[in-house]
């Protein structure tokens, strides 16, 4: 296994900025999430990882090898990194074994070797059963799987996967969900994973890069990106809850910050000592009585277990979770505690230009 290094890697499509001085290392063995609204740049970013476009500006290193930048550009098929699809992109005239065989015929891998090595594929991917099936004979999971043994069966540096749950029921993509870690674990592949859903990206990655217009918002472990948001962006599409402005009002004794926030004095965790915004998740609202916020129920939802809650909080919509459920219209009380508060790049260009333009 290999690991990828990104530096200062740019991309333009006619004059349009797709990719903008990306600068990231991925470890080898580990598993990375690129995550985004469409037409943040994480596809293109996976096509010039796999050699399937040139790079405008910067460098991609594979294990330490150059494979694009300073005038170097290694094709994809030397790359030797495996591929799975949104599409599965299989043969629909061969089997399943000879589709998975296809990457060791072009590398002509003698016969034996190229048996035993698809045997274990199979095995390792529960297909054994299957090898002699054609594609259309298998359901959208099954697929996939052939898919991801053809990736294994020629042991690449990485593994890159597109979407590769995009076309699958939501049953059938838990259980893919469990073949990739199983896949993972078991062969300890360098993989980066492409997917507008934060929920897979957050089950399946080590590392999340969240991003946005080319690039990367915030790189870092789910917990983090959930609990410590860097900024508005990252804290509005990862998880749920609300992201609303807050101002200083002291610093408490154990080195968190006083910030008054939709009106309440609440202690809240932050790592900029003039932080503009908070995240309020729903772990960090209490429903009670006496709570002094005040807040109207809009929206009460049944998960199985508990009920998400909606409410208009001064003008802001909070989400809280309760095991009663509550009337729309009712109103509760709304106590914070255990914010995370950070501050906002691009709050400070707005303000940076009303100043301006004042």
């Amino acid at each position: 296994m290999a690991e990828l290094t990104f530096t200062d890697l740019s991309k333009t499509f006619g004059g349009t900025p797709a990719l903008d001085a990306i600068n990231a290392q991925i470890a080898s063995g580990e598993f990375v999430a690129l995550l985004g609204p469409s037409g943040c740049g994480k596809t293109t970013l996976l096509r010039l990882t796999a050699g399937f476009e040139h790079p405008s500006a910067g460098e991609i290193r594979i294990g330490g090898e150059t494979v694009a930048g300073a005038g170097r550009f290694v094709s994809p098929e030397d790359r030797e990194i495996g591929i799975v699809f949104q599409s599965y992109a299989l043969w629909p005239h061969k089997s399943v074994f000879d589709n998975v065989a296809y990457p060791l015929e072009v590398r002509r891998i003698p016969r034996a070797a190229r048996q035993a090595r698809v045997a274990e594929a199979l095995s390792l991917t529960g297909l054994g059963a299957f090898a002699d099936r054609m594609p259309s004979q298998l359901s959208g999971g099954q697929r996939q799987r052939v898919a991801l043994a053809r990736c294994l069966v020629f042991e690449p540096r990485a593994v890159l996967l597109d979407e590769p749950l995009a076309n699958l029921d939501l049953a059938l993509r838990a259980s893919m969900q469990d073949v990739f870690r199983m896949f993972h674990r078991r062969t300890g592949a360098t993989m980066l994973y492409v997917t507008h859903d934060q929920s897979e990206a957050l089950a399946l990655a080590d590392r999340v890069a969240v991003m946005k217009a080319g690039k990367i918002r915030q790189f870092a472990a789910p917990e983090i990106l959930y609990r410590e948001p860097a900024d508005c962006f990252v804290a509005g599409f990862v998880g749920d809850g609300a992201v609303v402005s807050a101002r200083i009002t002291g610093r408490a004794d154990h080195a968190g910050l006083m910030l008054n926030v939709l009106g309440q004095d609440v202690v809240s965790r932050s790592a900029d000592p003039e932080p503009s915004h908070v995240s309020i998740r729903p772990e960090s609202i209490t429903l009670a009585d006496d709570a002094p916020l005040r807040a109207r129920v809009t929206s009460c939802t049944y998960l199985g277990g508990r009920f998400r809650l909606e409410l208009d909080t001064a003008g802001e919509t909070l989400v809280a979770f309760s095991c009663q459920r509550a009337a729309i219209g009712e109103t509760v009380g709304v106590r914070l505690h255990d914010l995370w508060a950070f501050r906002d790049p691009e709050g400070d260009v707005v303000l940076q230009k009303a100043l301006a333009d004042a």
